[in-house]
């Protein structure tokens, strides 16, 4: 007898759901954030501090371990970054028009503007000769300052009182550069007090007086805008060097007369 032929039932295809499209960062590298080997520019740059030793806390200027031209690759890299923040912040930057190019706003404004005391040489101070033997109080501000706290990266804003008694043999510089060198300092995530006390020792060590004061007076975002949320609190300290430290008289003088400002 004939062998019956078996049926063979055909099993419906089910159809697979096409993945959607992965949708493109907001941010266009401009290639130029990956340097030597393929790391990114921050690694790059990480490795030459670290290779002599040298510390890049956030209030540090680590602009002799930068070369010409790599700024722009490092806004490139924290925007690319900062596009990842505000995308684990669900935030729509494709569609949102407001938010479309934040990411790089925000680099930009660290690298170039806030913290740019971190990146930059310090500003040059033409010295000159003290051809007059000036030995009287001289006082410069208010110096408007603008910083960040390096605790939560909220504005420090407030002002500095420069107090300098100087020598015969004291340099001089010109009243500018009071306000560059104070600007080139206070541009670095930081706190108030060790901010005062390196412009302290930079005027110091640069003009060589017989006393140097400095005052800082600041309101701080990270208790007005967060926290407790005191907007009436401010924070005011002071350094006082040689002559202003030993010298109450001259001491008294300095903050009588910033009083009156």
């Amino acid at each position: 007898m004939p062998t019956p032929k078996k049926t063979i039932k055909k099993m419906p295809v089910k159809k697979i759901a096409s993945k959607p499209p992965i949708k493109k960062s907001a941010v266009k590298s401009r290639g130029a954030t990956k340097e030597e080997g393929g790391l990114p520019l921050s690694v790059v740059i990480r490795r030459r501090i670290e290779a002599q030793k040298a510390r890049f806390h956030a209030n540090d200027n680590i602009s002799a371990f930068i070369k010409p031209g790599e700024l722009e690759g490092l806004v490139d890299e924290v925007a690319e970054k900062m596009q990842a923040v505000l995308e684990s912040l669900v935030i729509d930057t494709e569609n949102d028009h407001n938010t479309q190019n934040t990411s790089r706003r925000v680099a930009k404004m660290y690298v170039q503007e806030v913290f740019n005391g971190r990146y930059v040489d310090q500003p040059t101070l033409t010295k000159f000769p003290n051809v007059s033997r000036l030995n009287e109080l001289m006082i410069i501000g208010p110096i408007t300052v603008r910083s960040a706290c390096s605790h939560h990266l909220c504005p420090i804003m407030g002002r500095i009182w420069i107090g300098v008694l100087p020598s015969k043999d004291s340099a001089l510089i010109g009243l500018s550069k009071y306000s560059r060198l104070t600007e080139w300092v206070m541009c670095r995530p930081q706190i108030q007090e060790e901010a005062v006390v390196e412009l302290a020792d930079m005027l110091e060590k640069k003009i060589k007086p017989i006393g140097v004061a400095v005052v800082m007076d600041a309101d701080h975002f990270c208790m007005q805008w967060r926290g407790v949320k005191d907007r009436d609190s401010k924070m005011i300290n002071s350094v006082m060097r040689g002559a202003f430290l030993k010298d109450s008289n001259l001491r008294r003088e300095f903050l009588a007369l910033i009083d009156r400002k």
